[in-house]
């Protein structure tokens, strides 16, 4: 049987539309902040309610040195304390909330001699307008595997923090600079007695600093020794003392060590770019800015003598509000 044309013919169909690409990867941002401490959370809170596209690089492990700490009471707005990571997170979901793009990934290198400023991670180059530099800095440790132990259990590496859970115990403070001397100062305000020991015959503090201490009847000096193992069972409870002359072990009977031999800011990946000073700290030029226009930092990346939460907060906020008004002028 023959065929007709409406047996043939053949239903027409709307072309199709074309594959779509898949979606850019945004590098290039108003706003780029290293680091995801209490500092780089708030400068991401107040760069995005400035309308900036704002990025946050928060390295390997975000949150600073509180995700590594129990208590936290001297946070405002918290009638008890809060756990340090727990108030990490709350800051980063208010962060988030904002419109801040946090991507946790660890910056690698920068090139702020050329505009736009390139920050580069293991995976990728990002360009911004302007850079907040929040990467703090850490405290130096003995090295112990104590440390490591009672972290947040007895050893601690701020008194102004932790000074307070330790009412009428005996502590111990390592190290014999201003710091040490600082710390074992004001922890006689809780203690029952302060053991400073340093691992010379003399303090590296000032003169006043060490008048100070060697007034205060709740401080007692151990020259020569130096921590050999802090032990304990849930929690810190005794120091072994190591004679650096003589190789004599002591005891002591403790309920916390305070280490303070110093910090450490991280600032390696910027000794090229922006002006350090002898210990690595960021020099400030006016405010938050560095010798770089449009390069900023706060926090304990130059602040050395505060080290607080609530202070690196209050320095990120600054560091924002320089920031807003540096690209509205630029």
């Amino acid at each position: 049987m023959a065929s007709t044309a409406s047996d043939t013919q053949l239903v027409a169909k709307e072309p199709s539309e074309p594959p779509k690409k898949p979606d850019e990867k945004k590098t290039k941002f108003d706003v780029i902040i290293i680091g995801a401490g209490p500092a780089g959370y708030t400068a991401g809170i107040y760069s995005s309610r400035a309308r900036h596209e704002t990025l946050i690089l928060s390295g390997i492990l975000p949150g600073g040195q509180l995700v590594n700490t129990t208590d936290v009471e001297n946070y405002p707005g918290f009638e008890k304390a809060i756990m340090g990571p727990d108030l990490m997170i709350a800051m980063r979901k208010q962060t988030e909330s904002m419109g801040t793009k946090i991507v946790d990934d660890e910056v690698v290198n920068v090139d702020f001699k050329h505009k736009p400023f390139k920050v580069l991670t293991a995976s990728e180059e990002y360009e911004a307008k302007a850079v907040i530099i929040c990467t703090g800095a850490n405290p130096r440790k003995l090295g112990l595997e104590g440390e490591k132990t009672f972290g947040g259990k007895g050893v601690s590496y701020c008194a102004t923090c932790d000074g307070p859970f330790f009412r009428n115990q005996e502590l111990v403070v390592a190290g014999g600079g201003d710091s040490a001397i600082e710390e074992a100062t004001f922890l006689t305000k809780f203690a029952s007695t302060v053991h400073l020991v340093h691992r010379r015959d003399k303090l590296r503090a000032s003169k006043v600093m060490q008048e100070r201490a060697f007034a205060d009847q709740k401080i007692k000096v151990h020259w020569n020794k130096r921590v050999e193992e802090i032990l304990g069972n849930e929690k810190v409870q005794k120091v072994v003392l190591t004679d650096t002359k003589t190789n004599e072990k002591t005891t002591l009977e403790v309920g916390g060590i305070f280490v303070a031999i110093g910090h450490d800011p991280n600032t390696k990946l910027f000794a090229n770019q922006i002006d350090l000073d002898d210990q690595g700290y960021i020099i400030l030029k006016e405010n938050t800015k560095t010798n770089v226009q449009g390069v900023f930092a706060a926090g304990d990346v130059h602040d050395r003598r505060y080290r607080q939460a609530v202070t690196a907060a209050g320095f990120g906020c600054m560091a924002a509000i320089d920031v807003d008004k540096y690209l509205s002028e630029n």
